[in-house]
């Protein structure tokens, strides 16, 4: 087996002998799904040794890319005349990850099945009730979203029995390869703003053009990434499947007041309008409250206040407290749910992201519940780290949830606490985990346990602000997917592109937007 390295002053690949180690599915590391063969158990080390007046060369002319290509960020300094416009490039990375390819293909292959979770799940509404009751009572904000679902249920069961339901799901399964196992196991199941899903895609491009200049990169081990199309493709068709074309139907994007990743928000926009000639509004939950109407008497139609009807709600927020500041935001967020618009997505679909429905469903039985190919479920488990509900009443009856909280509170730098969030930042780790766990109680509910991942380390030039520093690093994968249904057809359902985050390896969160990664691309190893 080997292992590809990134040396030298001029980045030249090298390739060394490491041991062979099996994967859970078989020892000889292959695995036949849908008639592919995958290899499994390859393995990937990234180092890279420049010097300064190497590195700082490469440096420059990435930051110059960049900024030439679109893969800014908004600076957002009041300096400027007008801070909104002032950009500097995106966080990065100047060379690419190496992934193992059949490990990388393999989790493109079942994006579609996840899509196809999430939409089952997200239809089963008395599970989402039953699985999320517990920790809505300690978790105010899965308690209001579990409130939106029941007061707009009768609006959404009306608009299902006149044929008019359009349902769009832009999902990002986030997975971290873990070095013991030697598999990608899954992080998250993003169903709200999947970010960074444009600027991956300029991400791939620049490191193509990096490629070129170094020979010994190899731009055929750069995957395709198509999230600068697909993405606006599926919005597109969602919209098309609602109506209200011939009339002027916008597409209404919900974001926050000063979003400083408008840029990667804006190329969606541009290729709606490109691809499509659809037209994208952008507002807060708060504009929508003061100047949507909605009409009952004609299905459920959104009306702008310049007269659009709206096609489809793509929100880019919503997914923390912090975007509902008032009871107006809610009122919004009621009003979309009960519209004929598709939108992306429901609370439903929100909800079927929450951390403890990923928890619930890892249990024996609840997975093929949803997905009744016993192939397809097999396979999703493969992709499951350990979880563990924190339920008093599961921690008092479940022997294998007992024995999980004693371990995290012994070794609590092998478990993550999680709570109902999403955005970075909110878990817990280490001391503040042992603590948490040793009080115990009914606020426990709101939580899950989780395995920590063990990523293998790599050396990563990062560059942010025009400055670069070279730091041993982690690597976090997303895969995109579009789900495009109307009733009971299934429009479209694919896998569309990918993410990869790096950051430092005493980093314990992995946000770009929150501050705490860098963008990056997987470099596809054999």
């Amino acid at each position: 087996m080997q292992r590809h390295v990134v040396v030298g002053r001029t980045a030249q690949l090298r390739t060394e002998k490491i041991p062979k180690f099996s994967t859970g599915l078989l020892g000889q590391g292959l695995i036949t799904y849908r008639n592919k063969r995958y290899l499994l158990w390859q393995q990937a080390a990234h180092r890279m040794e420049i010097d300064g007046k190497s590195a700082g060369s490469l440096v420059e002319d990435a930051v110059v890319w960049a900024n030439q290509h679109g893969l800014v960020v908004a600076l957002k300094d009041p300096k400027f005349v007008n801070p909104d416009f002032a950009v500097i490039h995106a966080p990065l990375s100047l060379m690419p990850v190496p992934y193992p390819r059949g490990r990388f293909e393999l989790a493109q292959q079942v994006m579609p099945l996840l899509n196809r979770l999430v939409d089952a799940v997200a239809d089963d509404e008395g599970y989402l009730e039953s699985t999320l009751g517990p920790a809505a009572l300690y978790d105010t904000f899965t308690g209001r979203l579990l409130k939106t679902l029941q007061t707009t249920r009768s609006a959404r069961s009306a608009l299902r029995a006149a044929g008019k339901e359009v349902v769009l799901g832009i999902h990002r399964s986030d997975y971290m390869l873990d070095e013991p196992s030697g598999k990608f196991l899954q992080v998250e199941l993003n169903t709200i703003a999947s970010s960074f899903g444009c600027l991956s895609a300029l991400m791939t491009q620049l490191h193509l053009y990096m490629a070129s200049r170094l020979p010994a990169l190899e731009p055929s081990r750069l995957p395709a990434n198509p999230t600068l199309e697909h993405i606006p493709d599926a919005i597109a068709a969602a919209a098309n499947s609602v109506g209200y074309r011939e009339e002027g139907g916008v597409v209404v994007m919900v974001v926050q007041p000063g979003e400083r990743n408008a840029y990667d928000q804006q190329w969606i926009q541009l290729g709606l309008w490109e691809r499509h000639r659809l037209r994208t509004v952008r507002m807060t939950l708060g504009d929508i409250a003061a100047t949507a109407t909605l009409d009952k008497a004609q299905g459920g139609t959104v009306t702008l206040k310049t007269g659009e009807p709206v096609c489809v709600f793509y929100f880019r927020a919503g997914y923390t407290p912090a975007d509902y500041p008032s009871e107006a935001e809610w009122a919004a967020r009621e009003l979309i749910e009960q519209s004929n618009a598709a939108k992306c997505p429901t609370v439903a679909y929100q909800l079927a992201g929450t951390k403890k429905i990923q928890q619930d469903l890892a249990r024996p039985g609840i997975l093929e519940r949803f997905i009744s190919d016993g192939r397809d479920a097999g396979l999703l488990r493969e992709f499951f780290a350990g979880l563990w509900s924190l339920d008093p009443k599961d921690v008092a009856t479940d022997p294998g949830v007992a024995a999980a909280v004693v371990d995290a509170i012994a070794r609590p730098e092998a478990y993550v606490l999680k709570p109902q969030r999403e955005g970075g930042g909110n878990n817990l780790y280490g001391e503040e985990l042992r603590e948490m766990l040793k009080v115990g109680g009914e606020q426990l509910s709101a939580y899950i346990l989780m395995q920590r991942i063990l990523p293998p380390a790599n050396r990563s030039v990062l560059v942010r602000n025009g400055q670069w520093s070279e730091s041993e690093t982690l690597n976090e994968l997303g895969i995109y997917g579009t789900f495009v249904r109307h009733g009971k057809n299934v429009l479209l359902n694919e896998q569309s592109g990918h993410l990869v985050r790096t950051k430092t390896s005493s980093s314990n969160e992995g946000g770009v937007a929150a501050g705490f990664a860098v963008l990056d691309s997987p470099y596809l190893v054999d």
